[in-house]
């Protein structure tokens, strides 16, 4: 598995890390043994980096983690690197209530994730969306007290702007900004970007498959459960979803050229963009973590990049990342 540095200050991590947060929730129910099997599948493949949040399902994907953790053999285990978002609020029927980055409240939620992970330390901790109440250098700077004591290894960002990211870049050192970046989702492109590149962070991407959107297996008759955050979002609904639909076929006409499949060309797009950005695919199953692997073995050249971008020109997308109603918890910075 080829590797990358997370930033100036932070480890090498693998190449693709695996983001978890569908195996708990979001996107309708998961199978938790099959999910464990992932989890320990990935780290036989040379995946080294884990994210997840304290707030998916409440815990219960900390707590998975933490169970495959526990189950995989010692030197798996020890090759592991936890990434982790604290800080949304939640209630008790799933309800969203904003954030919270006070520095007593940073403290709290770690100590429960490291008990929910079964770890002594996590590798990368970060809020999941600026509080807009609290400074960031607040927030950034009850972390560091984190990383003195020994319970945190590196500081991390999540879903911030360019300036947030200056702001806390100049209070502690910062590892990598977790962002969405995808072929649908380039928004950072423009100022983000530039400014991580320029103070030495990396980029974790989510969203690399827009949420199965251009993975290749979405289809416009799919049933969508009630508890999929993808039945509410704007790019999977009506006209918007046939109009993105539509991307996803002029995509699969380049992937079929190069032999690869769609996910593979629009994770290995993702790869291409710099050897300071590390995508988090979201494989639910062995079977999905597989194909997205895949895609370390895809090599993009000129002409490649130039049929990628006409079949999915920036900007080609219909609909908002997210619902209007969820707007308001993005945080300071969207």
């Amino acid at each position: 598995m080829r590797t990358r540095p997370l930033g100036t200050n932070g480890p090498q991590v693998s190449a693709l890390g695996l983001g978890c947060m569908g195996m708990s929730a979001l996107y309708g129910d998961a199978d938790r043994a099959e999910s464990v099997a992932t989890v320990h599948a990935a780290l036989e493949a040379g995946v080294t980096l884990l994210d997840t949040g304290d707030f998916y399902a409440m815990g219960h994907n900390e707590m998975l983690i933490g169970e495959a953790l526990r189950t995989a053999p010692a030197s798996l285990r020890a090759q592991a690197l936890t990434s982790v978002k604290f800080g949304a609020l939640r209630d008790p029927d799933g309800g969203w209530a904003g954030y919270d980055g006070r520095p007593a409240a940073v403290k709290n939620f770690a100590a429960y994730s490291l008990q929910r992970l079964g770890v002594d330390h996590i590798d990368v901790y970060r809020i999941a969306r600026a509080d807009p109440a609290v400074p960031i250098e607040e927030t950034v700077g009850a972390i560091a007290e984190l990383v003195e004591k020994g319970h945190v290894r590196h500081i991390g960002l999540s879903e911030v702007g360019a300036d947030t990211v200056r702001r806390a870049a100049a209070t502690a050192p910062i590892s990598d900004l977790q962002i969405e970046y995808s072929l649908l989702s380039r928004g950072i492109e423009d100022e983000v970007l530039p400014t991580t590149r320029e103070l030495g962070i990396s980029v974790t991407a989510y969203g690399v498959l827009s949420r199965g959107l251009i993975s290749g297996h979405f289809t416009a008759d799919r049933q969508l459960a009630a508890n999929d955050f993808r039945a509410m979002s704007p790019r999977f609904q009506g006209d918007n979803l046939r109009h993105n639909l539509t991307l996803v076929e002029a995509l699969r006409k380049v992937a079929e050229q190069k032999g690869v499949s769609v996910a593979q060309i629009a994770i290995a797009w993702v790869l291409s963009r710099g050897e300071d950005i590390v995508p988090l695919v979201g494989a639910r199953t062995r079977q999905r973590l597989t194909e997205a692997l895949g895609a370390l073995d895809v090599t993009l050249d000129a002409g490649d990049l130039t049929a990628i971008e006409e079949a999915v020109p920036d900007g080609a997308a219909a609909g908002d990342r997210y619902p209007r109603a969820q707007m308001g918890h993005l945080g300071t910075d969207r």
